[in-house]
């Protein structure tokens, strides 16, 4: 099995809270940093998606977090699809400290809306197949 999709990230000063560590909302940000990052190495950009009359959308974000991150932390953050039988799918996501400490787990339940119907679509993986390059990047 292949190690699932990650990218580094490191923690900005101005990320931190009043205690000195991660401000919790920031862990979400890094999660969609790195999913961007995916679908752009799988060969999909936001203007492809539009293209496609479709944009993605979070349902649900769970985020257990492990361990403190401080600024000048080094991070990576990895993605990776479960694909499910109907409109949703999971994103799940570690984010791994540079000593190999799990800082966080970020699980999320999204799909993809489309925009002229507000509909969810009912497939979201032949729109992420159709458009990807490199559909083995996403689970596909």
């Amino acid at each position: 099995m292949t190690e699932p999709f990650s990218v580094s990230v490191g923690v900005r000063g101005y990320e931190t809270d009043s205690q000195g560590h991660l401000n919790q909302a920031v862990y979400l940000q890094y999660a969609e940093h790195a999913r961007w990052s995916l679908l752009r190495a799988a060969g999909i950009t936001q203007a492809d998606l539009l293209g496609k009359g479709v944009g993605p959308v979070a349902l649900e974000n769970t985020i257990r977090y492990r361990a403190e991150l401080r600024a000048g932390d080094e991070t990576t953050v990895s993605c990776a699809f479960v694909w499910g039988e109907r409109k949703t799918f999971r994103i799940e996501q570690i984010i791994t400290k540079a000593d190999g400490t799990v800082a966080a787990t970020v699980s999320s339940l999204g799909g993809l809306l489309d925009l002229k119907e507000r509909r969810m679509v009912e497939d979201p993986r032949e729109y992420f197949r159709a458009l990807a390059s490199e559909p083995a990047l996403l689970g596909l």
